[in-house]
């Protein structure tokens, strides 16, 4: 079955770095796109940045362009998310998500927590 599972969340000072990692299983990970979500305590979930199959193509939300980057392996079947410049604004329960034949799968979730 479809798996995601995130990894690389932690706590870290204004201004520093993260990288964020989604090791996917169970699918064709080469055919789909990946996104990179985020929720906030007492917000909704938003999108953050996404990838397309191939890579060639990437979108951001405007509160991270500059800032964070996304990035796949397609032979290790993994996405990425480099966080740079990070600020308390960014501190959130981050999810890696496929959207397979119309099903959107999730990973648990790994915190990121920015202190000013």
């Amino acid at each position: 079955q479809v798996q995601l599972v995130e990894s690389g969340g932690g706590l870290v000072q204004a201004g520093g770095s993260l990288r964020l990692s989604c090791a996917a299983s169970g699918f064709t990970f080469s055919t789909y796109a990946m996104t990179w979500f985020r929720q906030a305590p007492g917000k909704e979930r938003e999108l953050v940045a996404s990838i397309s199959s191939t890579g060639s193509v990437t979108i951001y939300a405007d509160s991270v362009k500059g800032r964070f980057i996304i990035s796949r392996d397609n032979d290790k079947m993994t996405v990425s998310l480099q966080m740079n410049s990070l600020k308390p604004e960014d501190t959130a329960l981050y999810y890696c998500n496929a959207q397979v034949f119309s099903v959107a799968y999730w990973g648990q979730g790994t915190q990121v927590t920015v202190s000013s």
